[in-house]
């Protein structure tokens, strides 16, 4: 299904930013209800030019990549705009990676340039760089050359500390005057909306990482349109507690509201208390999050202290929303334009969202229609052809917001993305004749637990490394808490006894925490088709069966 007449946007991000700094330069860009930290759209633009201007003195070039190892800092949206007014892509790091993973990233990706943060709950970024990156203590910052990562010249620390090697915040913001005005407006004028702007690694049954390509024109339209369904004006105040590293934090948020000149409240990393406090201090009129986001909100003891009635929008994604808490986000948060939204990193992400004046049954069975310009059908997954209202087949989309590609990786983009232009999901699902979409399954075996995907592969591949595991298959194990945790079964290589901690053992410190298998079962053996493919859905079967959830 598809809108006809949407007029697309050929702006980049940049020109975005600036469009919205024209209208309103005086409304409220970015707020930390937690800190002294307010920036005007007008603020918020000078704060840009002086980061991409300072990125620039220091020999960034246009299509060079900037990854951003971070949570939600104040300066994080900054550094969006920054890097896609001088034509660099933003690279941007999941907050949870670890060492193994980061040491993946940054080889396959051949960033160029890091920013990071001290660290995020027990994982220390600085001293992780260190352990990759030993010259950073050995070499002069203006010739760093690193033997294992050859194409990254320079790391970034997004605060005024200074740490060997690195460059800070305050360093930085100074160097801008050194880049001439024109020189930056000439880098702008030579961009095209067409270009890769912003790469975000996401894994696939392969189970190794890939970079999806987004361009300007993929994002500033999908961002517009997501903050369209939504009804946003320059005068709602809309509360991002959802990472930015995700789509759904620097596209369904940021540039929702940036496209729309709407206030940012946004929250370093989510809390329940303060992510309520933001909305009653603020008059917050939008807030997202994930189903279990909404859930620790309305059963948190202190929910009936705030006030919500400022409260009209917002997006609920990342997995199915119970029933119940769609109504309870409705009566009790008065969120009665509360929107739902589906879609893939490789999509920009949005492919279907709700809309405002949809009953509540299209909002909880269904993950609403095609966006404007966007073409969603339903598919026989070994034909490609459409399959009639009703029936499941597999969900494609087509249009502006597909991505460019894998980065370096051209027949998996070939495998995800057809010879007709038809982007392949691996989400199983149906279609009524009114065109809204309903999840009904996966081709693929993706775990997704609060919101985060996790790539069984991925997981298998890495605990093959250990010594003692002859085989090893990850499935998903139904969680009420948050939908779905990591179950996995485990063939002992003969004289092993191992206790399913010396698993977790092995784990911790090198793959993020929520892909460490919660529940672990020691078998002797899995049961195989006459292929000799394992059957995981009897895996999936057995594991809901015998592992306790909650």
């Amino acid at each position: 299904m598809e809108q006809e007449g949407t007029v697309l946007k050929e702006l980049t991000l940049g020109q975005m930013l600036d469009e919205s700094i024209a209208a309103h330069p005086d409304n409220e860009a970015v707020v930390y209800v937690d800190r002294d930290f307010r920036l005007s759209y007008a603020q918020l633009g000078e704060l840009v030019d002086q980061l991409a201007k300072g990125l620039m003195a220091l020999g960034v070039e246009k299509g060079e990549k900037v990854a951003i190892w971070a949570t939600n800092v104040p300066h994080w949206v900054a550094l969006q705009f920054a890097t896609a007014k001088i034509g660099a892509i933003l690279l941007t790091v999941n907050t949870n990676y670890k060492h193994d993973e980061l040491a993946y990233l940054l080889r396959q990706s051949e960033a160029e340039n890091i920013f990071i943060i001290d660290g995020y709950k027990d994982n220390d970024y600085v001293q992780t760089l260190y352990d990759l990156l030993p010259e950073l203590k050995q070499q002069e910052r203006s010739n760093f050359h690193s033997k294992e990562f050859p194409n990254l010249k320079r790391v970034f620390f997004l605060g005024q500390e200074k740490h060997r090697g690195m460059y800070s915040l305050g360093e930085l913001l100074d160097l801008s005057r050194q880049t001439p005005l024109e020189d930056y407006l000439s880098r702008q004028e030579s961009l095209d909306p067409r270009e890769v702007v912003n790469m975000q690694y996401t894994s696939g049954t392969t189970g190794f990482p890939k970079g999806v390509m987004l361009t300007h024109y993929n994002l500033t339209n999908n961002g517009f349109w997501i903050g369209e369904n939504q009804l946003l004006t320059e005068k709602d105040r809309l509360c991002i507690p959802v990472p930015l590293f995700h789509c759904f934090g620097c596209v369904l948020g940021v540039l929702a509201a940036v496209s729309h000149s709407s206030t940012m409240v946004i929250l370093e990393e989510f809390n329940p208390l303060l992510a309520m406090t933001s909305v009653h201090a603020e008059r917050c009129t939008a807030l997202y999050g994930v189903p279990t986001m909404f859930i620790a909100i309305l059963e948190h003891s202190f929910f009936n202290t705030f006030d919500y009635s400022s409260l009209r929008t917002g997006i609920m994604a990342g997995s199915p929303c119970p029933k119940k808490v769609m109504q309870q986000v409705i009566e009790k948060m008065n969120m009665k334009d509360v929107t739902i939204v589906y879609g893939l990193t490789e999509t920009s992400p949005g492919m279907t969202q709700t809309r405002t004046n949809d009953s509540i049954e299209k909002r909880v069975e269904t993950v609403g229609r095609a966006m404007p310009a966007v073409e969603v059908k339903v598919a026989d997954s070994e034909t490609g052809e459409e399959v009639p209202c009703g029936t499941q087949g597999e969900v494609c989309c087509r249009g502006y917001n597909v991505m460019k590609g894998y980065y370096k990786m051209p027949e998996a983009t070939a495998k995800s993305i057809d010879k007709d232009g038809w982007l392949h999901s691996g989400d199983l699902g149906t279609m009524d004749e009114e065109g809204y979409l309903t999840i009904t399954g996966r081709l693929k075996d993706m775990i997704i637990r609060g919101g985060e995907n996790i790539y069984p592969r991925e997981i298998e591949e890495f605990l093959y490394e250990m010594e003692g595991i002859y085989d090893v298959q990850v499935v998903g194990v139904p969680s009420e808490k948050y939908g779905e945790e990591v179950g996995a079964f485990v063939i002992m290589k003969p004289d092993f006894n191992y206790a399913p901690e010396d698993i977790r053992d092995f784990c911790r410190g090198r793959i993020a925490r929520y892909k460490i298998p919660k529940y672990i079962d020691f078998v002797n053996s899995f049961d195989m088709t006459a292929s000799g493919k394992v059957q995981k859905y009897k895996l999936r079967e057995k594991a809901a069966q015998i592992f306790t959830t909650g």
